[in-house]
């Protein structure tokens, strides 16, 4: 095999490598863009039934401060370790805490909303964005049954 092929073979791999993470990016930017949609499904809904809010907490890595935040909205899972504020942005709710975060709180940045919740984590739990946020809508104070996002009115 020559300097030549070694070259060509070079590029033909970095064009691959390329082409590979540019189709990443697209899968992963569609997805974002789906779980935004759902997210601001969410608020209107939560926001039409009069769900009320609550402030939002964060907690410590290690699970045991809670911390003040400026934020409200809706806790999405039990554990109250993800919400969704008013302003439709999905944040998760863990911080590393420490004596200036209880004195003064904290401020965790909004993230981008999976479609999968816990995918990829090491207890193997992982749930449907689009069913978390159904589910929380059918907890709420009004009684109301849940239509969920794949109703006439909801997002697709």
């Amino acid at each position: 095999m020559g300097e030549g092929d070694d070259r060509e073979w070079r590029e033909q791999r970095q064009r691959a490598v390329r082409a590979h993470a540019d189709a990443d990016a697209r899968r992963r930017a569609a997805e974002q863009s789906q779980a935004a949609e759902l997210v601001a499904w969410f608020v209107a809904e939560a926001t039409r039934r009069g769900l009320p809010t609550t402030r939002l907490v964060a907690r410590g890595y290690d699970g045991r401060g809670r911390y003040r935040t400026g934020l409200t909205g809706w806790y999405v899972d039990q554990a109250e370790t993800r919400a969704v504020d008013v302003a439709g942005r999905f944040h998760l709710l863990t911080v590393s805490g420490g004596l200036r975060a209880w004195l003064f709180g904290v401020d965790p940045q909004p993230s981008p909303a999976p479609l999968v919740v816990g995918a990829g984590g090491r207890d193997g739990e992982s749930i449907p964005l689009r069913t978390l946020l159904t589910r929380r809508l059918g907890d709420g104070t009004d009684g109301s049954d849940s239509a969920g996002p794949d109703s006439a009115a909801g997002v697709r």
